[in-house]
C-alpha cells in the first residue's frame, strides 16, 4: 500500500480546510508526507512530487528552474483533466494501465541495471513501486485521453495553412536541414542446418536441466542472447497476445503450468523455450531463452554475391530495384512498396541525417539521386540479425527554409500543434477560474507557467 493509502480518511476529507489555516492534519500526518495541494476534491501530497522527481532523474530529464515546481504544477493540471474527465465518464481499460505498468518497470530495471538497485533506490519492494505506478500510470492515460478530447475538433484547412504560410516574415520560416528519401533491399544471410541443430540441442539441453530442478532464471541469466531480459532471468513482463509476435505467443499462451517450459519455438529473432511465471485473464508474464543461430563465413559471402548480382541486373536494364525489392528482400515491412524506408518517427519517407542508421549513412555518400549502395552489411537492430543489403538513393532534399511545395506536412503539423497548445492554454486558464484549487503556503512561491494557481 502506498504512503497516500496509508492516510486516515479524515485526514484527506479535512486537508484543504488545514492548509488554509497552515494546521497539520493531526499526529497522523507523516512530517515527511504532507498535503501541498487541493484541486476541487483531490489533494496533491508532497510524496506524489518526490516520486516523480526520483523517476525524472532516472529518466535524466533536464528541467530549467526548479523541477520540483515543474512537476508540481504538472500535477495541478493532470487533477484539473482528470476531474473533467470523471465528469465526462472517460475512462480507461485497467488491463491496458498494467500493461503500460509492466513496460515502464522493464525500463526502470533496465536503466538502474536490476531489480535490486531499482528497489534499493526507491527503498520499496517492486510490488510497492507497481502500485504506486499504476496510479500514476491510470493517472497519465486519463490525462491522455482528456486531452484528446479537448483537441479533438482542431482541423487545419489548406487555406488557413496557405495564410499562415504568406504571413510569416521570412527569418521566422522553418529551415528544414537534409532530407533523404530512400530504398532498400535486404538479405538474411542463409544459416546452415548444423548451426540450427547445435542451437536446439542447446535449448534441448536446457529443458532437461530445468526439469532436473535447475533455475530458469539462472540459465536465462547465463546464456540467453535477448539482451533486452537476460539480465532479469528472462523475465519478459506481462503482455497479452497482441504483445508479442505471433509465433511465440502460439506457444506461450498454451503454457497452462506454473513453471511449465515449452517446446522450442522459431520467430524471426532465432529460438526460443519459453517458462509460464504467471497467468491472470489474458494476460502472461513468462520468461525466455533467446538463442540465435551464427552465421558463418560463406552464408555472408553468398549474400553479398546475391546482392552483386541484382546490382549487374539494374545496370543491364534488365530489372529495376522495385522489382527486385518486391521479389527477393528479405525485409516484410519494406518489400512491398519496392523498398521504401519508412521514417518511423513521422511516417513519412523523409530521413535527416541524424535520422538515418551510420551503416546506411556511409553507404550513401556520394551518391546521386537513383544511384545504388555496393552490398554492405549491418545488424537489424529490432532482431539483432546480421544482414546485408544495398541502399538506393532516391531523392535528395537541399537544406532550405520550409516551403508549401515541399513542406505542406510540416507546415500542417507546425499549426496544428500551436492550435492545440493554445486550445489546451485557453481551457486549463478557464477550469483555474472555476475550480476550487489550494496550495500550501510553502509552494506558494514556486514560478508557475499558468499563474492563476494562487488566488
Amino acid at each position: 500500500m502506498t504512503m497516500k493509502n496509508k492516510k486516515p480518511l479524515l485526514c484527506v476529507a479535512a486537508a484543504a480546510m488545514m492548509l488554509a489555516a497552515g494546521v497539520p492534519c493531526g499526529a497522523q500526518r507523516l512530517l515527511i508526507d504532507d498535503v501541498v495541494a487541493v484541486v476541487g476534491d483531490d489533494a496533491i501530497w508532497r510524496s506524489d512530487i518526490e516520486y516523480q522527481y526520483e523517476q525524472s532523474l532516472i529518466d535524466g530529464v533536464n528541467y530549467n528552474g526548479d523541477m520540483k515546481c515543474n512537476i508540481l504544477e504538472q500535477l495541478l493540471i493532470q487533477k484539473l483533466m482528470v476531474n473533467q474527465a470523471k465528469l465526462d465518464s472517460i475512462e480507461v481499460s485497467e488491463n491496458d494501465v498494467v500493461n503500460r505498468v509492466d513496460a515502464r518497470m522493464n525500463y526502470f530495471i533496465q536503466q538502474v541495471g536490476g531489480q535490486d538497485k531499482l528497489e534499493e533506490y526507491f527503498n520499496k519492494s517492486l510490488m510497492q513501486i507497481k502500485r504506486d505506478q499504476m496510479d500514476m500510470v491510470r493517472t497519465q492515460m486519463l490525462t491522455d485521453q482528456m486531452q484528446a478530447e479537448i483537441t479533438k475538433d482542431i482541423k487545419i484547412s489548406p487555406s488557413e495553412i496557405r495564410d499562415y504560410y504568406n504571413r510569416m516574415p521570412e527569418d521566422s520560416i522553418s529551415y528544414v536541414p537534409a532530407q533523404y528519401e530512400l530504398d532498400q533491399i535486404v538479405i538474411y544471410p542463409e544459416v546452415d542446418q548444423a548451426e540450427v541443430d547445435r542451437v536446439k540441442g542447446r535449448l534441448r539441453d536446457f529443458q532437461k536441466q530445468v526439469a532436473e530442478g535447475r533455475d530458469f532464471a539462472t540459465l536465462a541469466v547465463l546464456y540467453s542472447e535477448d539482451p533486452g531480459s537476460a539480465s532479469r532471468g528472462g523475465d519478459l513482463g506481462w503482455y497479452t497476445k497482441a504483445g508479442f509476435v505471433p509465433e511465440f505467443s502460439a506457444v506461450a499462451f498454451n503454457l497452462q503450468e506454473k513453471g511449465k517450459v515449452s517446446k522450442i519455438v522459431q520467430t524471426e529473432f532465432g529460438y526460443h523455450i519459453i517458462q509460464l511465471i504467471d497467468r491472470k485473464g489474458e494476460r502472461i508474464n513468462v520468461r525466455h531463452i533467446l538463442m540465435k543461430p551464427k552465421v558463418n563465413a560463406a552464408a555472408r559471402t553468398k549474400a553479398e554475391h546475391f546482392l552483386d548480382t541484382m546490382l549487374v541486373l539494374m545496370n543491364d536494364g534488365k530489372a529495376t530495384f522495385d522489382e527486385l525489392a518486391k521479389r527477393f528482400s528479405m525485409d516484410k515491412d519494406t518489400r512491398s512498396n519496392g523498398g521504401a524506408m519508412i521514417n518511423p518517427q513521422d511516417g513519412s519517407v523523409k530521413f535527416e541525417l541524424s535520422q538515418i542508421p551510420a551503416e546506411i549513412a556511409k553507404a550513401i555518400q556520394g551518391l546521386e539521386e537513383g544511384g545504388v549502395s555496393k552490398p554492405f552489411a549491418m545488424i537489424d537492430e529490432r532482431k539483432g540479425r546480421e544482414t546485408y543489403r544495398i541502399v538506393r538513393l532516391r531523392r535528395r532534399h537541399a537544406p532550405h527554409r520550409a516551403n508549401m511545395r515541399e513542406d505542406y506536412n510540416l507546415l500542417q503539423g507546425i499549426m496544428e500543434e500551436q492550435k492545440r497548445k493554445q486550445t489546451m492554454n485557453d481551457w486549463i486558464i478557464a477550469k483555474q477560474r472555476e475550480t476550487y484549487i489550494n496550495i500550501s503556503p510553502e509552494w506558494q512561491n514556486c514560478e508557475f507557467k499558468y499563474k492563476n494557481w494562487v488566488r
